[in-house]
């Protein structure tokens, strides 16, 4: 049986070149992704990150870094102020990785409030401009357009908040979805500076780093791979004169974190992309099972950058898992600002994926006697 014409895209998912057992045995997996999901029912709800909507309670991580680049505003040194500020909330300062990189702090107090503003909504804008761009070829109808539009608007909806702009996981996300937007074969540099930029502002885009670097290195792509490598280079240099830096203003008698080892599970990764995305709306069951299928539909598109944002969704989902607080949960942010585009292509996936699995032909043999 021929695979059947697509319904929303315009090429048929990578489902629709399955085996019927191999199809099978996917739609178990999807079963099983679906009821995984669920387990974000289980998880307590995260403190809010405003300080707006905990007037009665401690400085959140969003006050913290809105303080510090005050403090930079107004002449500190920038780990001379987050020293302090951490000090004064409370919070941990060993190991080093407790200290944000200075980047986007510094940049922020030298710019004036409507500046940032207007950086904020230009990287957004030119983010979902590229990404649609990317998606609008692969959807052949109208209704599946108008779909992916109102998809990456409920995914990028938390990164144009200004009062958000101190937070870097905000910069950071939006920076790795357009790195991965304008990564072609051949092309690969502004994706790799873009890529650099995301870790010079929030460490755990390393890992996106390092995925790009992988795939560019598995498709014989040597410069591209080389070009990641340098970028790395560069970050673990950063890296290390940071945590000489913060040695200079901590010592042994400063708090330590307790660590990141929350082993939450995937529930918190699920969860935390509802938060970070317009699902938050939605019951969290309803919530839950759409991140699923979002993930299936990831999965389908028959493109190489698809493959990317799986192998970057699975392992932000492991990282998250394994060692994400329940107060850690914005982690999610680096990889929300587009990931509700696919479910764009879950009526295809699902459609093919059921085709093969009930393709049941039978081999006819002919005897023909002379």
């Amino acid at each position: 049986m021929s695979a059947p014409a697509p319904f929303w895209l315009a090429v048929p998912t990578r489902f629709a070149r399955m085996k019927p057992a191999t199809a099978r045995i996917a739609i178990g997996l999807v079963v099983f992704l679906l009821l995984l999901s669920l387990t974000s029912l289980w998880i307590a709800d995260p403190p809010a990150i405003s300080a707006a909507s905990q007037s009665d309670r401690a400085p959140t991580d969003l006050a913290l870094y809105d303080q510090i680049v005050a403090g930079v505003r107004h002449g500190g040194n920038y780990y001379d102020v987050t020293a302090q500020a951490l000090r004064a909330g409370d919070y941990p300062l060993r190991p080093f990785v407790t200290f944000r990189l200075p980047g986007l702090a510094v940049i922020e107090a030298a710019l004036p409030p409507l500046a940032i503003r207007v950086l904020l909504y230009a990287l957004a804008s030119l983010t979902a401009f590229v990404w649609l761009t990317r998606l609008m070829p692969m959807l052949s109808r109208l209704a599946p357009r108008i779909a992916v539009v109102i998809l990456l608007a409920g995914s990028i909806l938390a990164f144009v908040q200004p009062e958000l702009a101190a937070f870097h996981e905000i910069w950071a996300g939006l920076l790795v979805a357009l790195s991965l937007a304008l990564r072609r074969p051949g092309r690969w540099i502004e994706a790799v500076a873009l890529g650099l930029a995301a870790m010079l502002i929030r460490e755990t885009a390393l890992l996106y780093a390092l995925v790009m670097a992988l795939f560019a290195w598995i498709e014989g792509e040597r410069r591209e791979a080389i070009g990641w490598g340098a970028a790395i280079a560069i970050f673990a240099a950063v890296i290390g004169a940071h945590a000489w830096a913060v040695a200079q203003v901590t010592g042994p008698l400063d708090p330590a974190s307790p660590g990141w080892l929350g082993m939450q599970g995937f529930g918190l990764f699920v969860k935390s992309l509802v938060l970070a995305t317009a699902l938050q709306i939605l019951p969290l069951w309803l919530a839950a099972l759409l991140i699923g299928l979002a993930l299936l539909g990831w999965f389908a598109w028959d493109d190489p950058m698809a493959l990317r944002m799986v192998a970057l969704l699975a392992v932000w989902a492991a990282l998250m898992s394994g060692f994400a607080r329940i107060d850690t949960f914005y982690w999610g942010l680096i990889v929300a600002p587009i990931f509700l585009t696919g479910l764009v292509f879950v009526p295809d996936a699902l459609r093919d994926l059921f085709a093969r699995a009930l393709d049941r032909r039978r081999v006819r043999v002919q005897i023909v006697q002379r």
